[in-house]
């Protein structure tokens, strides 16, 4: 499901009144952390260093200190856990976003795991079965930013919600890797990882100069129909990071979700320099085979790219510090061969 599906709000209602229910069922709140406003996060993102604590975390809901080195961790957010893995810090319990099923992340951090994580819901987390967990620290970095969401894990354990900007999963893998490496006293760790993995996407851009300024159309085709994502978020950095351009057109119809839908009768929308498709829910064939798909022109020069293997499309979606160089290895070929084709009219 996506998160930004139709019945959200309708269950921000329940979660309130599930928050409530583990209050009851806890009789007290853990008091290892704390969180306040503070109008200079910049200086608050800066304060952690590794190994030392108090750590502090600037968010949306203000800076969050954590008192002491955590011991037991939940990772809520779209790929917080992975991001926890790379750190070499295994949570206790976490939610799986692209339903990768066993330990809940995908290959590219399988064997990370000594023991395998509790799994809790995405858009719903349980929020009994997360209290019973007992954590002493709770990630939440990469996720829709709601407030009542963030209120009713805060007293369960200290939280670190997303930063500000960050709503609606609009946040890079790096912001991510830095905010969850300061929660966890491991601020150098994190800074190497991310100097590592951004140096794997440098070293492609160079590789295929051709990418570079070439616009790009990154989309979805859904049982509902198709969607294109925007700037700011996780596939679009990506891509960006290689050299790449989102598709103009696309970010003028940005609202706050991560990606804008595209009715069949504007499918010219997602022209670009090319084409970058991924199947949800549905066979890729249901892509490749449609005559208005067909009909683009950059579609018709062979300037596409329609993912039939899943764990590149994961991979390409998930976009944490431990996927990015997945993607790069096998994701950027294919952008390249289709760049390639001379194209037929």
């Amino acid at each position: 499901m996506s998160p930004h599906s139709p019945a959200v709000s309708a269950r921000r209602t329940r979660r309130a009144l599930t928050g409530a229910l583990v209050l009851t069922l806890l009789g007290t709140v853990a008091a290892c952390g704390s969180s306040s406003d503070d109008a200079d996060s910049a200086s608050a993102e800066q304060s952690s260093s590794s190994g030392a604590f108090p750590a502090k975390v600037a968010t949306k809901f203000g800076t969050v200190t954590v008192n002491s080195q955590p011991k037991r961790v939940v990772a809520l957010g779209w790929g917080d856990a992975e991001t926890a893995l790379a750190l070499g810090v295994q949570p206790v319990g976490e939610s799986d976003w692209l339903a990768f099923g066993g330990d809940g992340v995908g290959p590219w951090a399988k064997g990370l795991y000594d023991k395998s994580p509790e799994k809790i819901g995405t858009l719903e987390p349980e929020y009994e079965k997360i209290a019973a967990l007992r954590p002493d620290l709770i990630l939440d970095v990469k996720s829709s930013g709601d407030q009542t969401r963030h209120d009713t894990l805060s007293k369960i354990a200290p939280t670190i919600g997303v930063p500000k900007g960050g709503d609606q999963y609009k946040i890079s893998w790096q912001r991510q890797t830095t905010m969850v490496a300061q929660a966890l006293g491991l601020t150098d760790e994190g800074k190497k990882l991310i100097s590592t993995t951004e140096a794997k996407s440098a070293a492609a851009a160079e590789a295929h100069p051709e990418f570079k300024d070439r616009t790009i159309t990154v989309g979805s085709r859904t049982s509902s129909g198709w969607g294109a994502y925007v700037k700011g978020t996780a596939r679009i950095d990506f891509v960006q990071a290689l050299g790449f351009r989102n598709n103009p057109k696309v970010d003028a119809k940005a609202g706050s979700a991560f990606s804008v839908p595209v009715s069949e009768e504007n499918l010219e929308l997602l022209n670009a320099d090319l084409i970058v498709m991924a199947p949800i829910g549905v066979k890729a064939s249901r892509i490749t085979s449609d005559p208005l798909y067909k009909g683009l022109p950059a579609v018709k020069a062979g300037h596409s790219v329609v993912f039939d293997d899943t764990n590149l499309s994961q991979a390409f979606a998930t976009n944490t510090v431990l996927s990015v160089g997945y993607a790069v290895e096998h994701v950027v070929p294919l952008f390249a061969e289709a760049l390639k084709q001379p194209g037929s009219q």
